[in-house]
């Protein structure tokens, strides 16, 4: 097999996303910031910390080879479920009306993740597979999606400020990348041109992950914050690319 067969290019963008959200734990002996919101009492808990960290660089690192694809995949889909079920989703459910937008952002932007590790899962078992399991990663992404969406219209304010100053009309970004992700999420949820969706979405993710984050890490390179959110940009990229898979 030829080296380039080796390689799962539909698991490329997510597996690297995986691997340096690792890279990066390492480096700072640290959690992945409020996408991974421990509890107090593990704060500061290196060990954790470091065991988590390998835990996505093996993830990716399986997911990027199709030998092992199922295994990567499965395994980052079961962490990333973790963390917004057992971190997120408590934080959600006690959160007031009044904030619930910017919360339900965070669990959307990892159970996306964990979405789209779910889906390359499924396209390397290939069949066998029951038509209503097949559904479920798509949906969970396609209603993330639309969380994206209102969180875009609701914090415009925030989302024009991180548009580069050189591209003008940065308010109109915001409402226009938020309706973007507002029509992916719909076609996405219902099939309808689902490949050509998830294609486009995964373009307009890569574009935030090239654009905005690349140049805010080049700017601060010794920002955990930043690195972490450029992982993560990838990491929902990448998520956005493997929902092309449930139209094959």
């Amino acid at each position: 097999m030829r080296a380039r067969d080796a390689i799962d290019t539909d698991a490329l963008a997510y597996g690297a996303g995986a691997i340096g959200m690792g890279a990066v734990g390492l480096a700072f002996a640290d959690f992945a910031l409020q996408w991974q919101p421990v509890p107090p009492a593990l704060a500061g808990n290196v060990p954790l910390a470091i065991a988590s960290a390998l835990v996505l660089i093996a993830g990716g690192a399986l997911a990027v080879m199709r030998r092992t694809a199922f295994w990567g995949a499965a395994l980052l889909g079961a962490w990333f479920g973790l963390w917004a079920i057992g971190l997120h989703l408590p934080i959600v459910l006690r959160t007031p009306a009044g904030g619930l937008v910017g919360e339900l952002l965070g669990l959307c932007e990892i159970a996306a993740m964990s979405a789209g590790g779910a889906q390359l899962a499924l396209a390397a078992r290939g069949g066998g597979v029951p038509g209503w399991v097949r559904i479920l990663p798509r949906t969970g992404f396609g209603l993330c999606a639309i969380v994206f969406a209102i969180s875009h219209f609701v914090y415009a304010d925030i989302t024009a400020a991180m548009v580069p100053g050189w591209i003008p009309g940065g308010l109109f970004w915001a409402y226009a990348t938020g309706a973007g992700h507002l029509a992916a999420g719909l076609a996405i949820l219902s099939g309808i041109r689902l490949r050509l969706a998830a294609t486009l979405l995964a373009a307009m993710a890569g574009s935030f992950v090239l654009l905005v984050h690349v140049p805010r890490i080049a700017a601060a390179p010794g920002s955990h914050l930043e690195w972490t959110m450029g992982c993560a940009a990838l990491l929902i990229a990448g998520s956005a690319w493997a929902m092309r898979t449930a139209a094959k």
